[in-house]
């Protein structure tokens, strides 16, 4: 077994080589290793953890969108007097079920379905919609700039997800 600073003798062919173990040589070599695999580590990990976060709100409000369309579809054309009731009662649905689903959102993220979905039902097509800032989010999850890379995460301007359905007359 070798000790700290020993010299180890080895004869190959004709020549002798000679070595010494001495760690004075490799001084912060460790640190310098850890600070460029941590840097790196480091990039993976905050990608991954900033991507997720917009890819739950992009399937979430894919869900939603749908979800309000189904339920607004349910209401009967009967359950109304009017073609305008009619219409009124859709979109509120819609604009009831976009807020049911979305209320997980922690008001931080400052999501509002008032100014962020978009519900219209002009008697045939329901189309709902959302336009969620990504200014907003960007509030609460900031954006790192790497070199070489650029900004993580590199998100769209908007997130956005709409659903529709014709409906038959």
């Amino acid at each position: 077994m070798l000790k700290h600073g020993s010299t180890v003798r080895v004869d190959v062919g004709m020549r002798s080589i000679s070595h010494n173990f001495s760690s004075s040589g490799q001084r912060g070599a460790a640190a310098i290793e850890f600070a460029l695999v941590f840097m790196i580590f480091f990039g993976i990990f905050y990608g991954v953890v900033t991507y997720s976060l917009p890819l739950l709100m992009m399937q979430s409000f894919n869900n939603a969108t749908a979800e309000a369309v189904r339920q607004s579809v349910a209401i009967s054309p009967t359950a109304s007097a009017s073609a305008a009731g009619y219409a009124s009662l859709v979109t509120t649905q819609a604009t009831s079920a976009l807020s049911s689903q979305l209320s997980w959102i922690p008001s931080a993220f400052a999501f509002n379905v008032t100014s962020d979905a978009v519900v219209t039902f002009d008697g045939k097509l329901l189309t709902v919609g959302i336009n969620y800032p990504t200014s907003k989010l960007t509030q609460v999850l900031p954006v790192l700039t790497l070199p070489g890379i650029g900004n993580v995460p590199n998100l769209p301007t908007y997130l956005s997800a709409q659903a529709s359905l014709q409906l038959a007359p």
